[in-house]
């Protein structure tokens, strides 16, 4: 139906305008008070911490899909304006690219001023890795690799499954990432307890993740610059990374911007050796994060015009 194409539309506007509000209510964090609940209940199921988790990731994602399907068929009951809200704010809630935008600017500002100790903070909120030793250019190469993956996680993929499968499908998949990013490290508390968490995350943004590199060589193309270098370093170097999924978005943009990204990283005090991506390419500059940015901006636009005519013609049921 078009109206759930348009619905998508102003979805995505008004994420553009409005972002997340803090004081406002957020599905995904109802969903993070979930999980905590949840783990704290199946370390109790079972001794076997690996099966615990695989409990605590199938319960979790299933409570939350089954919660989404509860919502579009009241909604549905109650009529044809509160369904079109509830549809609404359930893609709105789904999209974070006003959000990853701002969060990047305020890093970038603070580095720009001079105050590099507050830009580590401000990167701290935003990525995994420790953050406190980081030179200026490791806090901007930090920002256009949490660009790149975020592109997929935050945006592509939402809108892949949302096509897919609707809500209940696209927030299947914000359950299943949001508790990769809660339980699927590989620390003595989640070693085992995630693993089953990160799997099914793997598998989950395998094809997001791939269809969001080809999205940034389609952008590095229309943002003139060496489309040719992305899609080679991409084919090249997409692999590198220990996850199967991250490096792909990554490579395209080291390619774009003829930067080297990755290398090791402290995560909890713990020295990580990862592959460097484009090692030929040189340091990140201010103007290299501007081009990250409009880069990510520009695929996010491209993979919505991607799933409109999806969305237009299979969301009837929905």
């Amino acid at each position: 139906m078009l109206i759930c194409a348009g619905l998508t539309i102003l979805a995505f506007l008004a994420d553009w305008l409005l972002g997340d509000p803090p004081s406002w209510p957020h599905p995904v964090r109802l969903i993070g008070r979930l999980i905590d609940w949840a783990e704290a209940f199946a370390r109790t199921l079972t001794q076997n911490i690996a099966l615990a988790g695989a409990f605590l990731a199938l319960g979790v994602t299933a409570a939350v899909m089954g919660s989404v399907a509860l919502i579009l068929s009241l909604s549905a009951w109650a009529g044809p304006l509160v369904h079109a809200l509830a549809v609404f704010y359930l893609i709105y809630s789904l999209i974070c690219l006003r959000d990853l935008y701002q969060q990047t600017w305020r890093v970038e500002k603070a580095l720009r001023g001079g105050y590099l100790s507050a830009a580590r903070g401000q990167l701290a909120l935003v990525v995994g890795r420790d953050t406190a030793d980081l030179s200026e250019a490791g806090v901007r190469r930090a920002l256009i690799e949490t660009l790149a993956e975020n592109l997929s996680d935050g945006l592509v993929a939402p809108l892949f499954y949302l096509a897919l499968g609707g809500p209940v499908l696209a927030w299947g998949f914000k359950a299943v990432n949001t508790l990769d990013s809660m339980i699927g490290y590989k620390n003595l508390r989640y070693l085992h307890l995630g693993r089953f968490a990160a799997r099914l995350d793997d598998a989950a943004c395998f094809l997001p993740a791939r269809l969001s590199a080809w999205l940034l060589i389609a952008a590095t193309r229309s943002y003139g610059l060496p489309w040719r270098t992305a899609r080679d370093i991409y084919l090249r170097d997409g692999r590198l990374h220990p996850s199967p999924n991250a490096g792909r978005p990554e490579a395209a943009m080291a390619g774009a911007l003829g930067l080297w990204l990755g290398g090791s990283s402290a995560y909890g005090g713990q020295l990580l050796d990862k592959p460097v991506i484009n090692p030929e390419g040189g340091e990140p500059e201010p103007r290299h994060l501007t081009a990250a940015e409009t880069l990510v901006i520009r695929a996010a636009f491209m993979m919505l015009a991607a799933v409109l005519p999806v969305l237009a013609i299979f969301s009837w049921w929905w």
